[in-house]
């Protein structure tokens, strides 16, 4: 009876062979998944494969099947001589690159270009690879002393005087300034309908003026002491030297903890001194190329890079001041990020350019390229300022508020704890902005100034490389330019967003 009811429950036959299951992985998985799995997904396969077909197989058909690789002039270019349908001509490329990279650069001084370019790999490289070490000192290299390094590079000239020098010509532009605004005022009040206002606000204001160029007279009198030395440079090197170690000192500590400041202060003195006599800044340094003889892609890195490093501490500086409780640098914050984002950067590259000379003094002028770069890191600034703002409104209070339990004072807690936070936040829009920057330097062309794109347009003008597929190449070149410091900004933002959310990974 057992065996009758253990029978009737056991297979006396084998079970059939199950389906094998759908391959999820690798490149047939991935089709099966991401591509075929559903009638949506198969159309928009089939619409994107057709896209790609009718952009990508053209693409490469100009730049590489069909182009020309060599040649002198415009008629290896032309279809009748190469005997098809002529791509890209690269040849013009070979002929216009020197133009594309340095502009009207003089051929004789393009070393200067290369070396600028070479340090700036050398000192960014480093920053960029975690695991390298000294990243306070290589910071300080590349931020501080690499941008002065790289003017009298590009630039050339030398030095006429040191910090001394500079701090008595900068009160003393402040004072003449001061006064010629009550002058200009006391002019004005002679054909005004409220002359005598006009008249006493002037006075008022020159006789500010004149206290000012009082209280400066040991200054501006230590300057033309200097001036009349034997070697007015290196004086003026000694004597800032011998003020600012001191004050470096004392702020460090004084005996207890200012020694290190004061190595530190007489080290960086010493290595700028090397600097000034490797290239030869006491002497007349080197043959001065003007700014209007700088273009391609030298002008496009030089407005890109500057007004990248530039414009984040002015967006944090903004973006802090917007959140503070005193109402002056609160308003004051407000109305510098709403008015510079309500111009367009066309209009702050003129007023920069053409109307910015008419409200400095007379005896005093700033290179057009400077104008632009101020104007473009201002304008960024207020852009970058509400990105960080955005990152600085997710921080939970608490992190505040835990910091102000430990004791730590406002700038601890901000530079130690809520910024470094916020700023990981908004790494994807910080980067936004400096891909857009990066292509918008293309506008500079319009106040004269001839960046990559405004070189590849000079270019056309050329006879010699006349041929219908000319512009063609060239745009297909500047695009390819483009794309690699931006695809290149984007990739390397990614790596550092996983880098710093490594710990949030669950």
């Amino acid at each position: 009876m057992t065996d009758a009811i253990a029978s009737s429950f056991v297979r006396q036959d084998l079970v059939p062979e199950r389906r094998a299951p759908v391959k999820t992985t690798g490149l047939v998985g991935f089709i099966r998944t991401r591509l075929f799995n559903s009638p949506t997904n198969i159309l928009l396969t089939i619409v994107g494969a057709l896209l790609l077909w009718f952009t990508i197989i053209p693409s490469v058909r100009f730049l590489m099947v069909d182009a020309v690789w060599s040649g002198q002039d415009r008629t290896a270019c032309l279809a009748e001589n190469a005997g098809f349908a002529v791509g890209a001509c690269w040849p013009y490329i070979q002929a216009k690159l020197p133009q594309l990279i340095y502009g009207f650069y003089p051929e004789a001084e393009r070393w200067r270009v290369d070396l600028t370019f070479v340090l700036a790999a050398v000192l960014l490289l480093p920053l960029l690879v975690p695991r390298l070490p000294a990243k306070g000192l290589n910071a300080g290299l590349f931020f501080v002393a690499f941008p002065v390094v790289a003017f009298f590079l590009l630039h050339g000239g030398g030095l006429a005087g040191f910090g001394v020098s500079w701090v008595a010509s900068l009160l003393q532009l402040f004072d003449d300034s001061v006064v010629n605004a009550g002058q200009a005022l006391v002019n004005l009040s002679r054909s005004s309908a409220i002359g005598p206002l006009l008249w006493a606000v002037g006075n008022i204001i020159v006789l500010v003026g004149s206290l000012i160029g009082w209280l400066i007279f040991p200054v501006t009198w230590l300057r033309e002491q200097l001036q009349m030395s034997s070697q007015p440079l290196w004086f003026d090197f000694l004597l800032t030297t011998a003020i600012v170690s001191p004050i470096l000192f004392f702020l460090g500590g004084g005996m207890r903890t200012g020694q290190r400041a004061l190595l530190g202060s007489l080290a960086s003195f010493a290595a700028i001194a090397i600097v000034i006599k490797l290239m030869g800044l006491d002497r007349g340094g080197l043959p001065i190329v003007t700014t209007n003889l700088w273009g391609g892609l030298l002008v496009t890195l030089v407005v890109s890079v500057t007004g990248i490093v530039t414009s984040l501490p002015i967006g944090i500086a903004l973006a802090l001041g917007r959140r503070s409780t005193i109402p002056l640098i609160r308003i004051f914050s407000i109305a510098f990020i709403e008015f510079w984002r309500g111009v367009p950067l066309i209009t702050v590259l003129f007023f920069a350019t053409y109307m910015l000379p008419l409200f400095l003094p007379g005896n005093f002028t700033v290179d057009g390229l400077v104008r632009a770069l101020i104007g473009i890191a201002l304008f960024t600034g207020a852009y970058q300022a509400e990105n960080v703002r955005g990152g600085l409104a997710a921080i939970p209070r608490g992190q505040g508020e835990a910091a102000a339990a430990l004791g730590l004072s406002w700038w601890k807690t901000t530079s130690l704890i809520v910024l470094p936070q916020a700023l990981r936040h908004v790494i994807p829009n910080l980067v936004n902005s400096f891909i857009s920057l990066f292509k918008d330097t293309s506008l500079v062309s319009i106040v004269a100034l001839f960046d990559l794109l405004g070189s590849l347009h000079a270019t056309f003008s050329d006879p010699k490389w006349s041929t219908p597929s000319t512009a063609f190449t060239g745009f297909a070149f500047a695009g390819i330019i483009y794309f690699i410091f931006c695809f290149g900004m984007s990739r390397y933002s990614l790596f550092v967003e996983r880098r710093l959310n490594a710990h949030r990974r669950s």
